[in-house]
């Protein structure tokens, strides 16, 4: 059959052919404006945190760690972009996150080079709601640069049921340091990331600090630094919180000579006096940058080189030169010729106990 052009048959054919090419072209922009809103979607979701959540890398290079290049720098770390990583053992710790996580917003050092990591341990609370709701609100915001470069959350029970008015006397000090000591190890061992220059450890109820504590930290060039604690109280009286904070002196090292291995020494107990000098008790007239060798370090606020860590010093359960948890770390540190430095001068503060 032949169709002569002009004919009616051949327009027939050419508008046909006609419809069909745009009816295809229509059909493959959908196509196309469907996959574009898909896959926003799906970036998008990537992005919306969850109660365990990590930022995507822009490094592709996940396969090599060049640990040679991971610095702890006193005084341009934020220049070299050194990532912090803040971590904080949490037990019935709702009531403290609005100002917990307050206070870390407000640093000045960048927050999408802090990562945070808690490990919730024996908790009676609604803390995993609590943590999430702070979670959601920080991460959720578009400027990638205000949040945080990553949060996890970390579950490990282990079993010590002690109400608020037993935490404290001397007799379950040991129990409950070694409990802290594990706590702390199991959230360091799962959270401590390839790139961390620097470890932040950080109770939940310290209610005041001042903003550039990170910076202030770090210039004072030690492996471990930390800041003096005072309690927060409404008469603004000078009280001491922190007695963790120590230095040796001849007479409590005299004593500890007649010490079986495993007895354990405890600061602000009248039960056994330890003659140390405690940090509490010096001088804090001197500057923010005054800073002292310490022995003994609590956790209210301590920052770590994190080679400190990578090299074996963790906070042991046991008793290590008459000290668990906190104080055995600075011994131990110690021990592996890392320095221990205090700032006497340099006051945060931490909520009356309940």
């Amino acid at each position: 059959m032949t169709f002569v052009l002009g004919s009616k048959s051949s327009k027939r054919i050419i508008a046909l052919c006609t419809t069909v090419v745009i009816l295809f072209i229509l059909y493959l922009s959908t196509l196309y404006s469907t996959t574009i809103r898909q896959s926003q979607c799906r970036l998008l979701s990537v992005n919306i945190p969850s109660l365990s959540l990590n930022l995507p890398s822009n490094n592709n290079n996940n396969l090599f760690t060049n640990f040679n290049h991971i610095k702890s720098s006193a005084l341009n770390a934020q220049k070299n972009k050194e990532k912090i990583l803040v971590l904080t053992p949490l037990k019935d710790a709702g009531p403290y996150l609005d100002q917990y996580f307050k206070l870390l917003d407000e640093t000045t050092y960048p927050n999408h080079l802090i990562s945070l990591a808690f490990l919730v341990s024996d908790s009676s609370d609604d803390i995993f709601e609590s943590l999430q709701s702070h979670i959601n609100e920080i991460q959720s915001r578009w400027n990638s640069n205000n949040r945080f470069e990553s949060v996890r959350v970390f579950k490990k029970d282990f079993e010590l049921d002690l109400p608020s008015a037993k935490r404290h006397p001397y007799e379950m000090q040991h129990l409950r340091r070694s409990i802290m000591a594990r706590s702390r190890n199991w959230l360091l061992s799962s959270a401590l990331k390839s790139d961390t220059s620097w470890v932040a450890w950080i109770d939940v109820d310290v209610v005041e600090y001042p903003p550039s504590i990170f910076q202030d930290l770090m210039r004072a060039d030690a492996d471990i630094a930390v800041p003096n604690c005072l309690l927060k109280r409404d008469d603004l009286a000078f009280w001491a919180y922190d007695k963790n904070n120590w230095q040796e002196t001849d007479e409590s090292r005299k004593i500890q000579q007649y010490l079986d291995e495993d007895f354990v020494l405890l600061e602000g107990y009248y039960e056994f006096p330890t003659y140390r000098y405690l940090m509490v008790d010096m001088p804090t007239d001197v500057g923010k940058d005054y800073k002292v060798e310490l022995d003994g370090i609590g956790a209210t606020f301590t920052l770590v080189k994190a080679h400190v860590h990578r090299e074996g010093a963790n906070f042991p359960a046991f008793t290590y030169q008459h000290q668990v948890e906190t104080e055995g770390f600075a011994k131990m540190a110690k021990a592996m010729g890392f320095s221990v430095y205090g700032l006497p001068g340099y006051l945060i503060y931490h909520i009356q106990n309940r």
